[in-house]
């Protein structure tokens, strides 16, 4: 017989008992005591369980004292209350009482809030239900996720404005949550929703937006740049009580962090730059538009409807979200931002550079013109160095070249390939390793010119047909890149759909035999003729005069 439920086994008992069936009988085919089929037969429900009563303890006598103790506090100044380690060691000075800390600790635990309640003093923590105009409130906050980036498992934070009335939300995840991110955070999430709310915004005590904290009061000091986007998109802020008690004021958004996390970054996901999960975010949310929340009868996107006409229009200047810094270039080549170290072109050594510090990348600039851009480093005391940056110094010194740390990220980025490592080796071989060295650098300068992928196509093609110079390279770079940019039908014709020979010309007979088209006329005499004509008539008039 299955295992049935006590409420189960006595509906049994009661039907058999019904059609007949007798006591003994009920005792027999249940399995049970003349007493359970008694208690069946005259109830529908089982008893409840009987509770044991608790067993009693070492600290029973001592209870009342405690109790006494807890009841003086209610008028003692606040910073002269009983501790619980004061309440122990009390009981065991004054009582001689043989009682452990934890047993202290439990019931202390357990009985305060009943003194302080019985009393009347305990705060009452009531929630009081909102409604939310369409179009004035909204709320932001960060949220940490993990995600695997290029291979390596990083933390990240998700970024979340969400509007109060339709519960429509951005989100945008940022290596860190530094001032950077909130802004850009900010400016993706207003140009999506299309406005910005007309009432305010909630926010956390965060340092990106908050110097100070004043008292127990909604007053803050602001930071002088959160200030500044503030007044340019017209918006009005709100802050939470500091802590965990002002979570609830922003339920909405901490909610909606929670279930973004559980069903979009669950299990991991697997990206290599950020910019690809924003693609995959993006989606997400244009997703959950189509969802309904609890039991509102519409869904996110539908309110939205009604929501995003009421947003208030957004500013057309543009606000410039990075942070500057004017580093000075040191003799590596490389400036300091933050905790982290960036390469330079080696011209710039000595000098102040301007650097634009956005949440994912940074821009450097001479002047007005931009000489580096490299993608944000995560971890702190890190070093991103570009080999580009370093060749004018290395073909002087191709010595320091092998070593060079900006090589070894350039092969982890996959930008310095086996390819270039093959036709390096085979340089060398014949060159030299000075001079083979060299005429590797010579190649890597092509890329200032020309894309990555034809480079590493002419290199292919050089090295299978033994062309070691970087004018070899470079023919070979540009016929890969004209065969992308002009299609041409020979891969159909018969006899030229196999592997295409290894045959090397001169750049300069290469160059002769891709001469641009002449579109000048051809050359006339006719001017010519037309002065051959004037002289012959003024020839003939002047005989004319002779012959009178």
């Amino acid at each position: 017989m299955p295992q049935m439920s006590k409420v189960e086994l006595y509906a049994a008992i009661r039907r058999d008992h019904r059609a007949g069936m007798k006591m003994r009988e009920l005792e027999r085919k249940y399995n049970v005591s003349w007493r359970t089929v008694k208690k069946a037969v005259d109830s529908v429900w089982p008893e409840p369980r009987k509770k044991l009563p608790p067993r009693p303890t070492a600290l029973d006598p001592y209870k009342p004292v405690i109790d006494e103790m807890l009841r003086t506090d209610l008028d003692a100044p606040r910073k002269q209350r009983h501790t619980i380690t004061r309440i122990f060691h009390r009981l065991i000075q004054e009582h001689s009482a043989d009682i452990s800390y934890q047993m202290v600790r439990r019931y202390v635990s357990d009985r305060k809030p009943e003194i302080l309640a019985a009393s009347g003093k305990a705060p009452v923590e009531a929630f009081v239900p909102q409604t939310h105009l369409p179009g004035h409130e909204a709320e932001v906050d960060f949220g940490d996720v993990t995600v695997r980036l290029a291979g390596e498992l990083v933390t990240c934070y998700l970024f979340s404005l969400r509007l109060s009335y339709s519960g429509k939300a951005v989100h945008r995840v940022f290596a860190s949550c530094g001032q950077e991110a909130f802004f850009e955070g900010h400016v993706h999430a207003l140009r999506t929703l299309g406005g910005v709310p007309r009432s305010k915004i909630r926010y956390d005590n965060l340092k990106s937006a908050v110097a100070q904290v004043l008292g127990l009061n909604r007053a803050r000091v602001e930071t002088d740049r959160w200030i500044a986007f503030r007044s340019h998109f017209n918006i009005e802020s709100f802050y939470c009580r500091p802590g965990i008690e002002g979570a609830h004021e922003k339920g909405g958004v901490e909610g909606m962090i929670g279930y973004f996390r559980r069903n979009h970054f669950t299990p991991v996901p697997e990206v290599d730059p950020l910019a690809e999960l924003n693609e995959m975010v993006d989606q997400w949310d244009l997703h959950d538009g189509h969802r309904k929340i609890g039991s509102r009868p519409r869904t996110v996107d539908e309110y939205f409807a009604i929501e995003q006409p009421l947003l208030m229009p957004l500013p057309d200047e543009p606000f410039e979200t990075g942070r500057l810094f004017t580093p000075r270039v040191d003799r590596y080549s490389q400036i300091a931002v933050r905790t982290n170290r960036y390469s330079v072109p080696t011209r710039l050594i000595g000098k102040r550079v301007r650097v634009v510090l956005h949440a994912s990348h940074l821009v450097v600039y001479e002047r007005d013109v931009e000489v580096a851009r490299h993608e944000r480093l995560i971890a702190k005391g890190g070093c991103r160095l570009d080999l580009d940056h370093y060749l004018e110094a290395l073909i002087r010194k191709p010595g320091a070249f092998p070593g060079a740390t900006a090589l070894e990220q350039a092969r982890s980025a996959g930008k310095f390939t086996p390819v270039h490592d093959a036709w390096w080796a085979q340089a060398r071989k014949v060159h030299g390793e000075r001079d083979g060295t060299r005429a590797l650098i010579e190649v890597l300068l092509l890329n200032r010119h020309l894309a990555h992928e034809h480079v590493v196509a002419g290199l292919a093609a050089a090295l299978r047909a033994g062309a070691l110079t970087a004018d070899a390279v470079a023919l070979e770079a540009r016929k890969a890149a004209q065969a992308e940019d002009e299609p041409t039908i020979a891969a159909s014709a018969p006899g030229l759909t196999g592997e295409t020979p290894a045959t090397v010309t001169s750049l300069h007979e290469w160059r002769l035999a891709h001469l641009p088209p002449d579109t000048r006329p051809l050359p006339s005499v006719t001017p010519y003729d037309q002065l051959l004509r004037r002289r012959r008539t003024s020839g003939s008039d002047h005989h004319e005069g002779e012959a009178q």
